[in-house]
């Protein structure tokens, strides 16, 4: 009985893996699809009657339609044997006897016999595994982090270690797809049905890679404010979704081995929130308000401060609050010294007492006349 079946088996796998597959993308894909298999179309349109071909066999001349955005990985008994990254229709070909095919020229006889006799020694089943799967090589978007508790930094800016509460996003691209199916996805992918999806809650590996994104937020975020050529602001790390996406990009690969090691890389970021912790919001507080009292603005404000507390202590201080006034001003050299650079004084006018004093010192002293002293008297006097 056993016998019989296995026989049955073997010659109806056989008739019905002669036929040409075409594969396709499957129906109903979500759009952070990473992997999955490339499917038979059995029937178009109520056309095709291939549906009693085996799982694991690809007919020799069966067509694969790459579309764009997508590379085909091929695989043979769980070995990956090509990679092709543009898209297009190709034609499948193997020396595997159990996809040789009449309809692909293989030859009637020798086809039917060594590929009957080959399935019969596994009980009707063929003695082989060939799979094609599609390798997404767009942007993976909505791959979200957040951190339940602050996270600390070193910053370079402030100069000292500052902490927050974070969340946000991240797109990742498979950068290399055949490190990435080698050394990353997990057997139970790759299978038939299954779909390799970054933001799959039930996805382990998935999962894996989110706790080592917030354990790599603190180097990222020291990463970005120490870097000199991003400005070393706090600040920026929202509006700079490039900047901060190689900054993370970098503390995963000096963690975790990103991309050297399963073809992965974050190329975008989106920091939804940050809130950092009281010590680093007072301090920031101090910051926004040194820039605001520096240069030409805080000369301004400095002014329309002493402005407004002569005006006070005029109202309410007299003359006394009016003198503190002076001596807060002198501090800071005075009122106008904020206002314009002092004018040199103007040299003072002749003395005419001065000149006449002098005159009489050089008569007693015989070094003028009499006459002389007479004549400087008159000019100092105007007479």
């Amino acid at each position: 009985m056993g016998l019989r079946q296995a026989v049955a088996g073997a010659v109806g796998g056989v008739l019905a893996d002669q036929w040409k597959d075409f594969y396709t993308v499957p129906a109903g894909l979500p759009t952070t699809a990473a992997l999955f298999a490339a499917v038979p179309r059995g029937t178009n349109a109520g056309r095709g009657s291939n549906t009693g071909a085996s799982s694991n066999i690809i007919s020799n001349g069966s067509k694969i339609v790459v579309p764009e955005g997508y590379g085909l990985l091929l695989l043979q008994d769980g070995a990956i044997t090509a990679f092709v990254a543009e898209p297009g229709g190709y034609e499948w070909q193997s020396d595997d006897v159990n996809s040789q095919s009449i309809f692909a020229g293989d030859g009637l006889v020798s086809t039917f016999i060594r590929q009957s006799w080959e399935r019969f020694k596994f009980g009707g089943q063929p003695g082989s595994q060939q799979a094609a799967f599609f390798v997404s090589l767009k942007e993976l978007p909505d791959n979200r982090f957040g951190t339940q508790s602050e996270i600390y930094w070193d910053d370079g800016f402030l100069g000292t270690q500052v902490g927050a509460v974070t969340r946000g996003s991240y797109t990742l691209k498979i950068v290399d797809p055949i490190l990435f199916v080698k050394n990353f996805v997990p057997a139970s992918y790759l299978q038939p049905g299954q779909v390799f999806d970054f933001t799959d809650l039930d996805n382990a590996a998935a999962s894996q890679l989110f706790n080592e994104v917030v354990g790599s937020l603190a180097p990222a975020f020291s990463l970005y404010t120490n870097d000199p050529g991003k400005g070393n602001r706090i600040t920026r790390l929202q509006q700079d979704s490039l900047g901060f996406a190689q900054s993370l990009s970098d503390a995963v690969e000096q963690g975790y081995q990103w991309k050297s090691d399963r073809g992965l890389a974050i190329v975008k970021t989106t920091i939804v929130s940050i809130e950092y912790d009281p010590n680093t919001r007072e301090l920031l507080k101090t910051v926004q308000r040194a820039d605001a009292l520096a240069g030409a603005r805080g000369n301004s404000n400095l002014q329309a401060s002493v402005a407004q507390g002569i005006q006070s202590a005029g109202e309410n201080g007299g003359a006394a609050g009016l003198v503190g006034v002076g001596m807060a001003s002198g501090m800071f050299g005075g009122v106008g010294s904020m206002q314009q650079p002092v004018a040199p004084a103007a040299p003072a006018a002749d003395d005419p007492v001065a000149k006449l004093k002098k005159a009489k010192e050089m008569l007693d002293l015989g070094l003028i006349t009499q006459d002389d002293y007479d004549a400087l008297k008159a000019k100092a006097l105007g007479l």
